[in-house]
Order: C-alpha cells, then structure tokens, then sequence
C-alpha cells in the first residue's frame, strides 16, 4: 500500500511540473502586454545654423520700475546705469545693442528674426553697489522665427542672466577703468545671447 502512495504521489508532482513547464513555454511575444518594444532612442540635438536679419526686443510697460536707493528694491526694473529717465526705454536698447553685437559674427544659412521679450532686469542700487555689491539679474523669454517664413523655429523659452556686481572700492576701481555697469552689462549679455543663438537646440521633454 506504502509503495502505491509513493508511486501515486510520485505521478501527482511530476504532473505538476508538466503543468508549470506547459504555462512557462506557452507564452508567446504576441500576448498583450509582453510583445516586443524597441528600445528608446534620444532624441538628436538639432545644430543652429542662424543668420540674424533682425531683433525684436519687447520690454512691456507693465513692468514695475523702482528708484528707491533700498539694498533691494522690490521691482523687474532697477537700473542705475544710466540717467535717471525712461527705464523701459534704456533697458530696450541695452538688448538691442547686445544682441546686434552677438549675431555680428553668425553668418549661418538660414535667415531668422530673433524676439526677446524682457521679463526682468534687476541691477544694483547705489546703496548696494558702493557698499557690499550683489548681481544683475536678468529674466528673458526668446523666441525664433524663420526670416523668409515666418515660422517659429524656437518657441518662447524663458532665459535667465546672472552677473555679479562688485561692491565698495572694486566698483570704484571698475568705474576709474570704463568697466562701467552699462558696459560690463551690455559686454555680458552680448556673450550670452551669441551663445544662446549658435550651437545644438535642446530638444523639448
């Protein structure tokens, strides 16, 4: 009796393992959720190749303003590189002579007309600048059209500027040499903006 129970016992596992073994090998790569994906790929960086024909800056006149002589002044706009005047208007024509001077040298094949419309343009304040210093802070969108089109080649993307300002007697000794705010300001953004105009486009998420 022993030995039928061990025999059945014995016929009972291996049909068991014929089951499982059957399961396993039954699956195919045509069942739903197991058929074969292809592997992603990166996306590949497009190379600009841009000649500027022409700068739109926009600097909208809802942007606050302030000529408060505070450490910061709560404002997009504080400015002091020039005389007290129009602030939309000087910040406007700072972006326009940087971006002129980048695309100077960007004789690429295809003809686009660049938009920058100015989000924020933060300097320093007399009080900041002749004591402990801080930074220029700049906030930007940009934006790129075909010239012959009109199609966007770059949709608005939001840039951002940072330049430190020094403070005390290095600000003093910066303004005794040229290197005033307006021309170290307008000598960096011109950097920038070469550099955002040339080179591979980051594609988007």
């Amino acid at each position: 009796m022993s030995r039928i129970v061990l025999c059945l016992g014995l016929v009972l596992g291996a049909a068991g393992c014929a089951n499982i073994d059957t399961v396993t090998r039954g699956v195919t790569l045509d069942m739903p959720g197991l058929v074969g994906r292809a592997p992603a790929v990166a996306p590949v960086a497009q190379m600009r190749n841009y000649a500027v024909q022409d700068v739109v800056v926009n600097v909208p006149q809802g942007l606050s303003v302030s000529e408060a002589n505070h450490f910061y002044p709560l404002a997009d706009i504080v400015w002091r590189g020039d005389p007290i005047g129009d602030r939309h208007t000087q910040i406007a024509d700072i972006f326009r002579a940087a971006a002129a001077r980048g695309a100077e040298t960007l004789d690429g094949a295809r003809p686009v007309i660049v938009q920058i419309d100015v989000k924020r343009f933060h300097g320093v304040t007399e009080r900041t600048r002749f004591s402990f210093g801080g930074v220029y802070d700049m906030v930007y969108d940009m934006t790129v059209f075909d010239a012959t089109t009109g199609a966007v080649i770059e949709p608005a993307h939001e840039l951002r500027v940072d330049l430190p300002a020094p403070g005390g007697q290095a600000a003093i000794e910066l303004d005794r040499t040229g290197q005033t705010e307006k021309v170290r300001v307008t000598d960096y953004l011109t950097l920038m903006l070469k550099q955002q105009l040339e080179g591979p486009v980051t594609p988007s998420a």
